[in-house]
């Protein structure tokens, strides 16, 4: 399975910063702006949930376009 880091749920990235110490599910995402609980995973998932988040910004940005 390989090294487990912590993951944006939203975009896959792993530039990720714990926000509010009293509260263990406060995390901010420094690539997509996403605050919330993250997922721990392995490089493997986060490229997944990368590719995932890339292809529906394509679909946002084309539906705002037509």
């Amino acid at each position: 399975m390989g090294m487990l880091f912590k993951i944006c749920p939203r975009c896959g990235s792993t530039k990720v910063k714990w926000i509010i110490p009293q509260n263990w599910s406060m995390w901010k995402c420094y690539t997509c702006g996403y605050i919330g609980p993250i997922i721990e995973g392995n490089a493997e998932m986060a490229e997944e949930i990368h590719e995932s988040y890339v292809e529906e910004l394509k679909k946002e940005k084309s539906e705002k376009e037509d």
